[in-house]
């Protein structure tokens, strides 16, 4: 019994600090489906990454608030209204998450695995022959609290993510990815300086402080898949 008390005041305070939470109050307000889009509005506003024309893809979509981010940044004169914004866009965005994802305007959105061979196809199809000025992923494994296992999961996440860049990403194009400190944060920052001439990490603001939670940008392509694992 003491065990289910001490559950029910954590869930309570976790459910009052998130009800309570500035990010969450401003996503209700401005239209945006999660908090998760002002972690991308910084990492954009630092680095500069986001441009009207661009092809972005983002991985592990749902439930959309990044594409809901981008889309304002394809059609900012629409977007007044909030995250939901409407009308033409100058730009292509293309998204995919194991999970479903209700419609925004726009954005062409499969619903899979990424880690799956017929699944990337379908994603390669639909860049029709270009390649990505930005890749942004915010996949991340369901968290089992077994340290090693956890760590092997995020970093077979943002392998798959940096793989997919070297095959269609531009080469001055970038990459942004989430992960967490521990076990295999520091051989993923190695992995991106292997590939990408900058490499940044960013806590963004709206990352609660309780979080292990922080993100790379990778920009700048430097070498390809072959000769990396040539090395």
């Amino acid at each position: 019994m003491k065990v289910k008390t001490k559950s029910k005041k954590v869930n309570k305070a976790w459910l009052n600090d998130h009800v309570n939470d500035p990010y969450v109050v401003l996503a209700k307000r401005e239209g945006y489906r999660a908090r998760a889009a002002y972690k991308l509005k910084e990492i954009d506003e630092t680095c500069h990454l986001i441009k009207p024309g661009q092809l972005v893809v983002d991985l592990g979509s749902t439930p959309g608030a990044w594409s809901q981010y981008l889309r304002r940044k394809f059609s900012p004169k629409t977007a007044a209204g909030g995250g939901a914004a409407v009308g033409q866009l100058d730009g292509s965005i293309i998204a995919i998450d194991l999970l479903p994802m209700e419609p925004i305007e726009g954005v062409q959105f499969f619903q899979g695995d990424f880690r799956e061979a017929a699944m990337l196809d379908q994603l390669t199809q639909a860049m029709a022959g270009r390649l990505a000025d930005v890749v942004v992923s915010d996949m991340a494994p369901n968290l089992s609290g077994i340290h090693a296992a956890d760590a092997a999961r995020v970093e077979n996440l943002v392998e798959l993510a940096v793989d997919f860049c070297q095959t269609h990403l531009k080469p001055q194009g970038a990459l942004v990815v989430k992960l967490f400190h521990g076990g295999a944060y520091d051989p993923l920052v190695k992995l991106f300086r292997q590939t990408f001439h900058t490499v940044k990490p960013i806590k963004p603001k709206a990352s609660r402080d309780k979080s292990t939670e922080t993100f790379l940008v990778g920009i700048g392509l430097k070498l390809p898949a072959k000769a990396l694992s040539a090395e």
